[in-house]
């Protein structure tokens, strides 16, 4: 009888011999929202420093990476612990400067902002000016459910515009709560006929800007299977990495801790269990990201 490896393992130390990258999800195994964790950032830094690897961290955050390490400096995480950012808001604004001069409505808050500087684009106010839709997320994420987008997202489904959604996640852990994100909206006009095009995860154009910047770390090209991608959302980060062959350390105390028993101590069959029926894998788990 064949024995299966176990899928829960010490820490990232077990693991890192096997990579000379890693493409680190950040919302969910880097911080919470509201705090960084200290483990994830220590393993990520010793993985850089004591296996020479590099550190690529690839969000679904709807902001330009230079945004996304600030907010990372702000809560906590010091600037050893990653080599580069890259960000389904860069991706995003690559494909709206080769739109250039459309109307657009911006579904998101006010915070988003940066992702359209400097872009040709006229951002209006009057859904019946539009010519087609950006959305990053919900204006007030502390409030609002995408239910109370329905009607708006409905009429700008039936006139047929396009939708460019910057941030896939449905939902992102912010302190002991969930909260709903732009993925969530842009399912929902996928639901009412309209047309969504995503750029994040679990999308290939993002994990193409990742492998690119790994290449450009280390100096010539680095092999998917010489690549570990850490992250805590079955429908993104695993299924993203799933989707490019990447292996897979799953975080599961992140969105869907609740699934796996105690958060500090999750069930190896529940966590097989799960990964079976989303017909995803992983190489190891970890409760949380440490050395």
């Amino acid at each position: 009888m064949t024995v299966s490896a176990p899928l829960l393992v010490e820490g990232l130390r077990t693991l890192a011999p096997s990579y000379k990258g890693i493409l680190c999800d950040v919302w969910g195994v880097l911080h919470n929202g509201v705090s960084a964790f200290e483990g994830a950032h220590k393993a990520l830094k010793a993985f850089r420093e004591e296996a020479g690897g590099k550190v690529v961290l690839i969000t679904n955050a709807p902001r330009p990476a230079k945004q996304v390490g600030e907010m990372l400096a702000a809560l906590g995480v010091p600037e050893g612990t990653y080599d580069d950012i890259v960000t389904s808001g860069d991706v995003t604004r690559e494909i709206l400067v080769a739109q250039g001069k459309k109307t657009l409505p911006h579904i998101g808050p006010h915070r988003d902002q940066p992702l359209y500087h400097g872009l040709e684009a006229t951002f209006t106010t009057n859904d019946e000016e539009a010519e087609g839709i950006s959305c990053t997320g919900l204006e007030d994420d502390e409030v609002e459910t995408p239910d109370d987008y329905r009607d708006r997202l409905q009429k700008l489904a039936e006139r047929g515009l396009p939708m460019i959604c910057a941030n896939p996640d449905i939902v992102v852990e912010r302190g002991e709560r969930l909260i709903w994100c732009a993925g969530a909206l842009a399912r929902l006009y996928e639901d009412l006929g309209g047309e969504v095009a995503i750029l994040g995860k679990p999308h290939a154009p993002i994990y193409d800007a990742a492998m690119k910047r790994l290449a450009t770390l280390a100096g010539e090209d680095v092999a998917k299977e010489d690549v570990l991608a850490i992250g805590d959302g079955l429908p993104t980060d695993i299924r993203g990495a799933v989707s490019q062959d990447l292996d897979v350390l799953f975080i599961t105390a992140g969105i869907h801790a609740s699934d796996f028993g105690p958060s500090d101590a999750p069930d190896e069959h529940l966590i097989r269990r799960r990964l079976a029926e989303e017909g995803l894998r992983a190489r190891a788990a970890l409760p949380r990201l440490w050395w």
